[in-house]
């Protein structure tokens, strides 16, 4: 598997998204994106899903050392105290003394982030985490989180597919030697409905998605972590790796982008962004 290279952190370019899967349903999918040949796994504290997510990698053939697993902190447990537990309640449900890559997953303009960023800091030393990023940062937000925290920062996971713009931010997440981790890649099945992917994907006897999935990879320092609850698409979000797109057909497909391309902006949480 390819992998990004990122602050000491070796992320495999194509994970698994568990977004939306309840906990029996992530379990199963898990076990197969592993049997697929899936190495890194996306959950999240507020996915409510870990603990079948934990049960899936304890349980499958595949070492827990061969996982490269993300886990996200929720908002509210941004302050120094409650961070590290709700550390150790993810760690007991994942069924693991560590996670590879912890993220605070959305700005909290409530708690300093000199605090959060302190917290983050303290649970990696201690071993619980190998390296720690953020998610839905912009790019002011990630330069006062780089220069507030003492170990490097790994990732930022955003939003990011053929239809949305983001190349300010990965300008800022390579400057800063970041992985710019690309949630939604197939901007919730619209991949499937654009005329110029399905005419590349024609070229290559591919699908849309499997266009734009390739076209994320491609670029230096992205990684994407799609979303499946079948096997079979699990399956071909996977096929991407026997085909490569020309530099043509990358700037075609980068062209797609629009100012209003942006899927996900929950009131209450999301930033101003760039």
């Amino acid at each position: 598997m390819q992998v990004v290279e990122a602050n000491g952190a070796s992320i495999p370019v194509l994970g698994f998204g568990t977004f939306r899967l309840e906990e029996r349903e992530a379990r199963r999918m898990v076990d197969a994106a592993l049997g697929i040949g899936y190495r890194h796994i996306d959950t999240a504290q507020v996915y409510e899903n870990e603990a079948g997510v934990g049960q899936a990698i304890e349980e499958s053939s595949v070492s827990r050392e061969e996982v490269f697993l993300t886990t996200k902190v929720w908002v509210d447990s941004f302050d120094r105290k409650s961070l590290p537990n709700s550390v150790d309640e993810s760690l007991g449900k994942l069924r693991t003394e560590y996670v590879d890559l912890l993220l605070l997953h959305w700005p909290n303009p409530e708690v300093p982030l000199a605090e959060t960023l302190e917290a983050l800091n303290r649970v990696r030393e201690e071993g619980k985490t190998r390296h720690i990023g953020v998610s839905n940062f912009t790019t002011r937000l990630l330069a006062e989180a780089v220069e507030l925290s003492e170990a490097p920062l790994a990732a930022n996971q955003v939003e990011y597919h053929p239809f949305l713009d983001q190349s300010r931010l990965l300008a800022a997440v390579r400057q800063h030697g970041m992985a710019l981790t690309a949630y939604s890649p197939l901007a919730r099945g619209k991949v499937a409905q654009d005329r110029t992917l399905q005419e590349i994907g024609e070229r290559h006897g591919k699908t849309p998605a499997q266009v734009a999935l390739r076209w994320l990879i491609q670029q230096e320092g992205v990684n994407a972590i799609p979303k499946a609850s079948s096997r079979e698409r699990a399956a071909s979000n996977f096929d991407i790796f026997d085909f490569e797109l020309s530099e043509e057909e990358m700037e075609t497909i980068g062209g797609l982008r629009s100012p209003d391309g942006r899927l996900t902006s929950p009131a209450g949480l999301a930033p101003e962004w760039d």
